[in-house]
This record gives C-alpha cells, structure tokens and sequence, in this order.
C-alpha cells in the first residue's frame, strides 16, 4: 500500500511539472509579475498596467481619437498594431525613466519576435490623453 501511494504522488509530481511546464510555454504572460511603481507619469503607468494585463478597453482609452504610433522611426496604423500586440506583447523589465516619466527603457517580450530591449516615449496631450507613442528597439 505504501508503494502504491509513493507511485501516485511521484505520478501526480511528474504529471503537475510536465502540465505546468507547458502551461508556462503557451501562457507566458501569467509569469510576469512587473511592479509599475517607479513609473511616475499616472498616464503612462495605466498604460503600461493595461499593456502588461493585454486589457484593449483601458489601453484604447488612454489615447485620443488621432493617436499616432511609431515603430522604429516608421508611422503604423496605431489601432490595427495594437489589436494584435496587446496579450501577446509586455515588458519584463523596465531599466530607465527619462522625460518626466514619459520614456521607458527596458527588457520587452513579443510571442512573435522574442525577447528584446526597446524604448516607448509617450506624448500626452493637456488633457491626460496620449497622443503618440513611438516605441523601438533600444541599444542602452
């Protein structure tokens, strides 16, 4: 009996490490835990919240009607890019804040393109709302 219980557990172990190793795999996002508390601006911190969760309502929000987006110096059509960027893309680290809390810096990963060090530098209009947003890669 004793045996057949140790047999159970090390089938239990081995099964829940195999399960979890590809729930990591596909759902990689559930690791990352990423304190936004040195992100100064409150814009740019919801953001980067409502980026890191994939949450598309509080993103969309957070920018005017004509938000224009830059991608390594080149204009993007802001809505469609992020339609399929958020859930699939966050920060895992932010390194450097710049600019009154306006530009981040910081180790970033894609599902489609990996993992990468890159930049966002928001433009926030007198109202709170975010009127550009250039994001790239970055050589720091």
């Amino acid at each position: 009996m004793k045996s057949l219980i140790s047999i159970t557990i090390c089938y239990l172990l081995i099964s829940n490490n195999i399960y979890g190793q590809a729930d990591i795999k596909h759902n990689p996002k559930k690791l990352i835990i990423m304190n936004t508390d040195k992100l100064t601006n409150p814009v740019v911190r919801k953001a980067i919240e409502a980026l890191q969760s994939g949450d598309k309502n509080s993103w969309f929000a957070l920018f005017n009607d004509k938000a224009e987006l830059y991608d390594d110096g080149n204009k993007m059509n802001f809505r469609s890019f992020f339609e399929k960027a958020l859930g699939h893309e966050r920060f895992t680290s932010i390194d450097k804040i710049e600019n009154n809390g306006r530009d981040l810096y910081g180790k970033f990963h894609s599902d489609q393109w990996g993992d990468f060090k890159t930049y966002f530098k928001f433009r926030i209009d007198q109202n709170d709302k975010i009127t550009r947003l250039d994001i790239g890669q970055a050589h720091y």
